[in-house]
């Protein structure tokens, strides 16, 4: 995905020094935020929902071993050298199964993200395609791979697509 963007973005340059300033001048340039899109689709929802679910486990079993450590602290002065330890291994082994949990949940978001983008963005895609030969677009650049200090908002074409995606989703079904 990352060399995706890389390439998005050396294209996305490429033409603007391309056109140039005078003959790009009379072209309209929309903006479109496609992982917002993605993200608005009810597959999306359902993926930003599980991630927040797992967000909050993940924050209880963070809470929780802060509080062991806290607990492991205040008796150490009250506890035997070998029964400290003892605490200290199996609290190094609750912080290691941890941060393996934590990285599975990144992953596995991750993972759900990309099989969303493989079956949504074709689908995106067409939908800007037609709004911008509609409305003769000379481009139509996606602000979520190309990060822009600003933008026209008067030429942010999201809640369009979001609205055409979810209208042509539900007529799908």
């Amino acid at each position: 995905m990352k060399r995706y963007g890389l390439f998005i973005t050396g294209l996305v340059i490429l033409i603007l020094v391309l056109t140039g300033s005078g003959a790009g001048a009379a072209e309209k340039t929309g903006f479109v935020d496609i992982k917002e899109v993605m993200l608005s689709s009810s597959s999306g929802k359902k993926v930003v929902e599980d991630f927040k679910k797992t967000r909050e486990k993940l924050q209880r079993e963070d809470n929780e071993l802060k509080k062991i450590k806290e607990d492991l602290e205040k008796q150490r002065p009250l506890l035997k050298e070998d029964v400290i330890k003892e605490k200290e291994i199996a609290f190094q082994k609750k912080v290691r199964d941890f941060q393996i949990e934590v990285k599975d949940s990144e992953d596995e978001f991750k993972a759900k993200e990309q099989e969303l983008l493989k079956r949504v963005v074709p689908d995106i895609m067409k939908i800007v395609k037609t709004i911008g030969e509609k409305e003769k677009f000379g481009m139509i650049i996606d602000v979520s791979l190309l990060p822009l200090v600003y933008y026209s908002k008067e030429n942010d074409l999201t809640k369009r697509v979001i609205e055409e995606f979810i209208r042509t989703s539900k007529s799908k079904k």
